[in-house]
């Protein structure tokens, strides 16, 4: 179990890292106007993309094959939580140390020549930007030509003007962007808790990885593995949808004043992902017992 879990581990951390790095470089490279940026730095924020989106995919494909082999719920649980926890931190260690590394940095490459084209066909407007200079000056004279109205010359844009990507329009799918958010935002929160401190990283990465790893043996509604592999995926995707819910702002305001300083807000939520979790391993072993009850008579 502990090889399949590292291979499983290993193997999808590298192909999502890897798409997310050429998906971070495909995007800097279409900005305008050009930004310096560094390799390394993509890979870092790539990475840590990546390990987020690992650690529920991992665990997900690890529960559901350990269910399939009848290995020991006990054993499995303690060798997926353990391998999660040591693979997190140690890449998140290895990270934080990479960005010591000063790399050359490189410039995007221009997009086009002079009287460079930039339009939304999605857009009511149906609005259009035409560079009379090219992508190396995109903050220079351009030419804003609206459908139904005149064109407008601006002979200079303002200096914290920012062009979106080329292309205007963005054909991903809401739930694919959705997610990638989500995953976006839990990297980012696994970050901060890091550079806070182990005690502070221990207490939310532990106890969401308490949390996935309850839920392996739980959700088993069906006979076929591939259903309840897909059902799990989408009750982690609950998870990480509830994550991101109770990390905004305004939930964590709502959280202290409902405490009244009787708790630490940072605590609040590895609390509730931990009493959620014993709810799910209490209601596994009552329905293991009934069953070999079952089986007894």
């Amino acid at each position: 179990m502990a090889i399949f879990f590292s291979l499983t581990f290993v193997i999808i951390f590298a192909v999502s890292a890897g798409v997310r790095f050429l998906e971070l470089r495909v995007d800097w490279a279409k900005n305008l106007p050009p930004k310096p940026e560094t390799s390394l730095t993509l890979f870092i924020a790539a990475a840590n993309w990546a390990l987020s989106l690992t650690l529920f995919s991992s665990i997900i494909v690890s529960l559901n094959y350990a269910i399939r082999r009848n290995y020991s719920a006990f054993m499995t649980i303690i060798c997926v939580m353990s391998l999660s926890f040591i693979l997190c931190f140690g890449i998140t260690s290895a990270l934080e140390h990479g960005k010591t590394v000063p790399p050359a940095q490189t410039m995007g490459i221009p997009l086009g020549a002079k009287g460079l084209i930039l339009s939304n066909s999605l857009s009511r407007s149906e609005a259009s930007v035409i560079l009379l200079s090219g992508s190396l000056e995109p903050l220079g004279p351009r030419v804003v030509a609206i459908s139904g109205q005149p064109l407008i010359f601006q002979e200079t844009a303002s200096a914290n003007f920012d062009l979106p990507p080329v292309p205007f329009v963005d054909e991903t799918p809401w739930f694919l962007k959705s997610l990638s958010i989500d995953v976006r935002l839990n990297a980012e929160t696994l970050l901060q808790k890091f550079r806070e401190g182990f005690f502070s990283y221990f207490i939310y990465a532990g106890s969401l990885i308490f949390l996935l790893c309850s839920l392996g043996y739980a959700v088993k509604f069906s006979v076929w593995p591939l259903a309840n592999l897909f059902i799990a995926a989408l009750v982690f995707r609950g998870i990480l949808m509830l994550e991101t819910f109770f990390n905004t702002p305004e939930m964590q305001e709502i959280t202290r004043s409902f405490l009244d300083n009787k708790l630490p807000v940072p605590l609040a939520l590895p609390l509730l992902f931990f009493a959620f979790g014993v709810l799910v391993y209490l209601y596994s072993f009552l329905v293991f017992a009934v069953k070999r009850r079952d089986d007894d008579d």
